[in-house]
């Protein structure tokens, strides 16, 4: 039986491959990415999945086996860092599970799967959307049922990673948000991201973990 890779850390990534299953695959789950390489060259699998993955991958494990990145946007849109917290602080409603084939650029190469779900609820709602979306995507990849689809770079945006100190909510951003605004901000930052946070005249820190808004003047 041929093996297939299943790489993350996160507890939404474990979630997903608990819920995989295939008759055809011997599934192994990797969340150690100094372990990576020997297990790969140990299994010397079909496919490796890598699903909440943080680190970059080697050029010679892209070039020689087929690697498969698990990406929250509607790619090409939102390529590069903290995607879902760029999307909600955006505004934007609607996002995608884009499962694609990786190459040497970010985020760029072929599309195998893609299937939307809403941005709205809680992050840990959001999650779960991406967790089955993922698993349904993953499934019919190994069951054969894709396309490879070239992304069009002209459709294309680019982001950066966030950092924990962008998670802070100023007196401009009181001034000059809306607090739907200000909700989707905290919302994008619940754990297991950087909460956003105030400083206070002490220099304190208050950490916000849910809000709520209210369309009323």
């Amino acid at each position: 039986m041929k093996n297939v890779l299943v790489c993350g850390y996160r507890d939404w990534a474990y979630s997903l491959y608990n819920l995989l299953d295939s008759p055809d695959y011997s599934l192994h789950y990797v969340s150690d990415r100094s372990l990576l390489g020997t297990i790969i060259e140990e299994k010397q699998p079909e496919f490796i999945f890598f699903v909440g993955w943080s680190w970059i991958i080697k050029e010679d494990i892209i070039n020689n086996y087929k690697c498969v990145c698990l990406h929250p946007s509607k790619l090409p849109k939102y390529r590069g860092g903290s995607p879902l917290q760029h999307q909600i602080i955006n505004g934007e409603t609607e996002s995608a599970v884009t499962l694609f084939l990786m190459d040497e650029g970010i985020d760029t190469g072929d599309i195998l799967y893609q299937e939307s779900f809403h941005l709205d609820g809680s992050m840990k709602d959001i999650f779960e959307r991406i967790v089955h979306a993922g698993v349904d995507g993953i499934s019919e990849i190994l069951k054969g049922n894709y396309k490879k689809s070239k992304q069009d770079n002209s459709k294309s945006s680019f982001y950066k990673r966030r950092t924990p100190d962008m998670s802070e909510i100023t007196v401009d951003d009181i001034q000059n948000y809306t607090s739907e605004e200000l909700f989707n901000k905290v919302r994008s930052l619940q754990s297991p991201y950087p909460n956003a946070f105030m400083v206070c005249k002490d220099g304190t820190k208050l950490f916000f973990e849910k809000v709520r808004f209210d369309n009323e003047k």
